[in-house]
């Protein structure tokens, strides 16, 4: 994860969140920053569309984003979470992988045309281990629930 020294100026683009994230497509599952509390939590988005690739074998003729997708999506928002924070001033070679899920709970389908708005409050920085609580919701409503935890390692 790459640190990124410059304020936080809201919404964060796609442009940063690249320069923030390792990930690209089709695995960058981060549209935008819309809130921001550095060091407490953080609101991402994430349009789900039909062209997603999962969505040719899951399922054919009904289309769903897998749970892990979903989980995945707030892992890198807890990742978006860290790195807007200036945790990781002068550590551009460190990276923060998903280490552990816990009480992962999934209680609406995601589908084409939804709005994930990814919701992510940290529990605890601890040495190279972040611990955070995380939900998805669409149109006000729950579609995920999990704890993460994130540890940082080398490149």
């Amino acid at each position: 994860m790459n640190d990124i020294a410059s304020p936080v100026t809201l919404p964060v683009d796609a442009e940063r969140i690249a320069a923030i994230l390792p990930h690209r497509y089709p695995f960058l599952l981060v549209d935008r920053v819309v809130a921001l509390t550095p060091g407490k939590d953080i609101v991402a988005i994430k349009n789900v569309t039909l062209n997603e690739p999962f969505f040719t074998g899951h399922f054919p003729g009904h289309p769903v984003m897998p749970g892990v997708l979903i989980i995945e999506a707030l892992a890198q928002t807890s990742g978006l979470l860290i790195g807007l924070s200036g945790t990781q001033a002068g550590k551009e070679d460190r990276i923060f992988y998903l280490a552990k899920v816990d009480d992962a709970r999934f209680l609406k389908p995601v589908v084409p045309g939804d709005q994930l708005r990814l919701e992510v409050q940290m529990k605890r920085l601890i040495r190279s281990m972040g611990i955070f609580t995380a939900r998805a919701v669409v149109d006000g409503k729950d579609v995920a629930t999990c704890e993460l935890m994130c540890a940082e390692t080398t490149r």
